[in-house]
């Protein structure tokens, strides 16, 4: 969906047009689980159904484009993964596997490569395997396509500390080891759990 076809779903559904809504849904959708995905792992889907429900609630008081709209969507949704993660703090459930998780670590095209040419389980990993304000970051920019200010909105910063964080973020996923050896076509297994490198 183009942002002219957003724009009338958008209006449509601040009217309280259901299916317009749907529609709305159906294109944001996909890149908010996959932010989700990132931030609050397996909660992701309860997360995605709160955010749209009090979407849902707060519609028909939205007035704007839809640009702005994506940043609401998606400030809601960090919002409601706050509180998922206060939660999951206050009532401790089984440790989640995160074997399948290394750390990463600049190429702007380096975190798109990684979600064209990968299985996307596999770049949200990756991603996720980031410091968590810089994940946050690569994700809005990368998965769901935001621009640097509609980024800063969204977390509460400024423009250059989100390009700061991008910079970092798509230097350690350059860096990082399975990366570099998809981007090379090695199909040799690599070691998930190897230790953490800092700084960047």
């Amino acid at each position: 969906m183009d942002d002219e076809e957003l724009a009338d779903a958008l209006a449509d559904a601040v009217r309280g047009d259901s299916a317009a809504f749907a529609s709305l849904w159906r294109a944001q959708q996909p890149a908010l689980l996959r932010y989700l995905r990132v931030i609050v792992g397996d909660g992701a889907e309860d997360v995605a159904s709160e955010t749209w429900l009090q979407t849902a609630r707060a519609l028909r008081g939205f007035t704007g484009t839809p640009a702005g709209f994506r940043v609401w969507l998606f400030t809601i949704a960090r919002n409601r993964a706050i509180d998922e993660r206060r939660r999951a703090r206050r009532r401790p459930e089984e440790p989640r596997d995160l074997t399948g998780r290394e750390l990463p670590g600049t190429h702007p095209d380096v975190a798109n490569e990684v979600i064209q040419r990968s299985e996307t389980d596999w770049a949200l990993g990756v991603i996720a395997s980031l410091p968590k304000e810089q994940a946050e970051v690569v994700t809005l920019r990368v998965v769901a396509g935001l621009d640097v200010a509609q980024t800063a909105q969204v977390l509460g910063k400024r423009p250059g500390a989100v390009r700061i964080a991008a910079m970092r973020g798509l230097r350690r996923l350059a860096e990082h080891g399975e990366v570099r050896a998809r981007r090379a076509g090695s199909p040799a297994p690599l070691d998930l759990q190897s230790p953490r490198t800092e700084g960047v």
